[in-house]
């Protein structure tokens, strides 16, 4: 009886501690989402937009480009994920997938992208890199106001870039849509 006892005492002990595996923290890429990939997450923002909030856009990366809806970006193109998205191109290392949205007419207007990490990549560094290299870009045409970084249960990371209030509702959108989404850095850029 004794050993009975202990041994469900044990397995209780299993099942409450999840098997005493390593968590995935919210700096830390890795572990289960609800999102399939970075398309869906940027799909799921522009869902909660106003009819009236709503601006011409286009998606995904050269080769696969779609217009009015954000598009799958392939992670291969590096020097295109620097040149359009602003992400360094030692952090494509990080990434397994992507999807952008990028305003029609003007990409300072408005461009966002969302990145799912490789497991193990710390967020927070790539969030920092990410921000160094877009607040160190040239702009031609005009300058974005604000860049804003927000981390989407702990595997997807979303970078926006643009006119303020776009971003801003952007932000909220994202927020509002993406369950467990913070905002990890917003900046004005200067």
């Amino acid at each position: 009886m004794k050993k009975m006892t202990m041994l469900l005492m044990a397995v209780m002990m299993l099942v409450t501690t999840g098997c005493g595996g390593k968590q995935n923290g919210p700096g830390q890429g890795g572990g289960e989402s609800q999102y399939a990939d970075a398309l869906e997450v940027l799909s799921g923002v522009v869902k909660v937009y106003g009819e009236n909030e709503l601006f011409a856009m286009y998606g995904g990366d050269q080769d696969n480009a779609v217009m009015d809806a954000p598009g799958k970006f392939d992670v291969t193109k590096t020097e295109e994920l620097e040149s359009v998205l602003g992400l360094p191109r030692d952090q494509a290392a990080n990434i397994e997938d992507a999807a952008s949205m990028v305003h029609m007419m003007n990409a300072n207007t408005f461009t966002g992208a969302a990145y799912r990490l490789k497991e193990g990549t710390d967020m927070n560094g790539f969030a920092d890199a990410a921000k160094s290299a877009i607040l160190g870009k040239q702009w031609i045409c005009g300058q974005p106001d604000t860049l804003v970084i927000i981390n989407v249960d702990g595997r997807y990371v979303i970078t926006a870039y643009g006119e303020a209030g776009i971003m801003e509702i952007f932000k909220n959108n994202a927020l509002t849509a993406l369950e467990g989404a913070q905002v990890l850095t917003e900046s004005p850029i200067v």
